[in-house]
């Protein structure tokens, strides 16, 4: 009797691990998968996206990450988001007028801010001290997300500023 047991157990564990081996080798062929798009995807244009890293590095970093260095920056932002179409229009040009007018560049003269135009190229100079490009990031479903967080934390801090 106890053999028997004995030989249960040997076959529920040998079980266990063969599932376990299957269900590794299934999920590291879809990483590969991944890995192999996003590499074909950034042979075709050399500035056409970032790592699968560096994308998933930026949706799971903290705000400071994505949000502008300066208000100016992110009125420019906002702007952007509005266009692309990655943020509620009403909201982004509602905080982006009332930022510009808080800012003193609610006329078109004051406008050429350097840091402004920046921003409605999609370019975010974060508060870390880096620049996101945001138009270079690609088009995956993953840089949409990094995108869309980015323009929400902008308005936001807009909101914050405003308020």
């Amino acid at each position: 009797m106890n053999r028997i047991q004995r030989l249960l157990r040997c076959a529920v564990v040998a079980s266990a691990l063969t599932a376990t081996v299957a269900v590794a080798a299934s999920w590291q062929e879809t990483l590969s998968g991944a890995a192999s798009e996003l590499s074909r995807q950034n042979a075709g244009s050399p500035q056409s996206g970032l790592s699968l890293s560096s994308l998933t590095g930026l949706l799971n970093g903290g705000g400071q990450a994505l949000s502008a260095d300066n208000m100016n920056n992110a009125a420019g932002i906002l702007q952007y988001c509005a266009k692309q179409k990655l943020a509620s229009v009403t909201d982004a040009e509602k905080v982006k007028n009332q930022v510009l007018n808080k800012l003193g560049l609610d006329t078109t003269e004051q406008q050429q801010d350097a840091s402004f135009l920046d921003g409605l190229q999609g370019l975010l100079k974060t508060q870390d001290g880096q620049q996101l490009n945001l138009n270079n990031i690609g088009n995956t479903p993953l840089a949409e997300k990094v995108k869309t967080k980015a323009c929400d934390l902008v308005l936001k801090q807009g909101m914050k500023f405003i308020s």
